[in-house]
């Protein structure tokens, strides 16, 4: 039998050459290849204006000012509490019992959720718990479905070595997938990320549509039988008490029972009680996934402070403190969104090529600024998203995050505001700004705007 012989890929003298002239890399193939954040560049050109003195209107983090949302008093001073009582040691790898305990409770009365203790895994925030998710569900290779536009999930496709499918969804659907976009994806998939509100969009699944996708899942699995691995579902929910006009937030395993083998949810205290350096979220799910998840979490070390969780504890029990908490942070949202969303709009009306979506979730309002093509008072053209960007930063200190930075190729003109650090007054004084600076545009002849 002929042995295997060895074969090399011949290279010229010139490529030897360049070859031993470049240095190995210093990192993993995966590190050099990690993007950073697209909204990290945007947040630095904020700074550098506000240092030179400019006024900015910087609806750019997905975070809150403490000074317009504090966190909840009884979280901050049963912070305080825990330390002082020595709460300061290592915490259970799957959560202090009292927390678990809180978090069943809050999601059986909030959310119709009924997990078992051991189906609920505490970690310092919900990036952990989706991380986790990855690392625990899907091997290097798989595909894994996310929506776009959207927020990190890609990313963690390239730490897990994941093959990401991203399936583009548009205004028409509020930036949200369907199941007869998502039919042709779901053979051999190995995981569906769905967030809900969304981020960066503020819409929001209903049932009708999350119920589609769910049947769909089930009857993919069914499909399967037991000789193939499940098509899950990561279900991040991290937004579901901020939703406003009579906008419900719904779960699969609500709606549809039967899909509680194959899916996983992710929630926080981060955008609900705005205690984004808190750092306390958790994952529900089926007892044998949340084990796997509990037992890679125990090898990263991603446990929330236990002074922390045990002030959170006390946050969920207290059903007067979610109340009201809930209803003064709604309504300070709702109000600053609503007051973007009406002045784009009243824009839109006066001819202005803009448009937006109205506010149903989240902290976030979906706004498009057309002006691809135009050309400012000084000549330039504005061809890209990112140079619109630049241009009303600089002419009416509006900062905006443009939809590239969640997944998004075209120039679509649509761009992310996020409401959770700007006051009323903040909004009142940019909108003018903002108007004069679009009509200040030339639109190209014979463009509708």
């Amino acid at each position: 039998m002929a042995q295997p012989t060895e074969t090399r890929d011949p290279m010229t003298p010139e490529r030897s050459a360049v070859a031993e002239r470049t240095p190995a890399r210093r990192v993993s193939a995966m590190a050099d290849g990690m993007l950073g954040s697209a909204i990290l560049k945007v947040a630095a050109d904020v700074r550098t204006l506000v240092a030179q003195g400019r006024q900015v209107c910087n609806l750019t983090v997905g975070d809150f000012d403490p000074r317009q949302f504090p966190i909840p008093a009884l979280l901050r001073d049963g912070i305080e509490q825990a330390l002082r009582s020595g709460e300061t040691n290592y915490p259970p790898g799957n959560g202090v019992p009292a927390l678990r305990d809180a978090i069943r409770a809050y999601s059986r009365e909030w959310l119709g959720l009924d997990y078992p203790l051991d189906g609920i895994l505490v970690m310092s925030g919900a990036r952990p718990a989706v991380y986790a998710a990855y690392r625990t569900l899907v091997d290097p290779g798989d595909r894994v479905i996310y929506s776009v536009p959207s927020w990190n999930y890609s990313y963690y496709c390239q730490l897990v070595g994941a093959r990401g499918v991203p399936l583009v969804c548009d205004a028409t659907t509020g930036f949200l997938p369907t199941r007869a976009m998502l039919e042709p994806l779901v053979r051999g998939a190995r995981l569906l990320v769905l967030n809900s509100p969304l981020n960066p969009t503020g819409t929001v699944l209903d049932e009708a549509t999350l119920g589609g996708i769910c049947d769909l899942i089930i009857e993919e699995n069914a499909r399967r039988g037991t000789r193939e691995r499940p098509l899950y579902l990561l279900y991040d929910q991290v937004y579901w008490m901020l939703t406003f006009g009579g906008v419900r937030h719904v779960t699969p395993v609500v709606i549809r029972p039967a899909i509680a083998p194959y899916t996983l949810s992710v929630d926080a205290i981060s955008k609900a009680f705005a205690a984004t350096g808190v750092r306390v979220g958790w994952a529900l799910g089926p007892a044998d996934l949340i084990r796997s998840m509990s037992d890679f979490i125990s090898h990263v070390g991603a446990w929330a402070p236990r002074a922390e969780q045990v002030a959170t504890a006390a946050l969920l029990t207290s059903r007067p403190a979610i109340v009201e908490y809930n209803r003064t942070i709604t309504h300070g949202l709702h109000a600053r969104l609503d007051a973007l969303y009406h002045g784009i709009v009243a824009m839109r009306e006066r001819g202005l090529p803009v448009d937006a979506v109205p506010p149903a979730g989240a902290i976030y309002l979906s706004a498009r600024f057309a002006l691809n093509d135009c050309r400012t008072p000084k000549g330039d053209s504005l061809r890209t998203n990112e140079e619109i960007r630049t241009y009303l930063l600089h002419e009416a200190g509006f900062a905006a995050v443009p939809f590239q930075a969640f997944g998004v190729e075209g120039e679509t003109g649509w761009f992310r505001l996020s409401a959770g650090a700007v006051s009323l007054t903040d909004i009142a004084a940019v909108l003018p700004k903002l108007a004069a600076a679009i009509e200040a545009v030339a639109v190209p002849a014979g463009r509708a705007p």
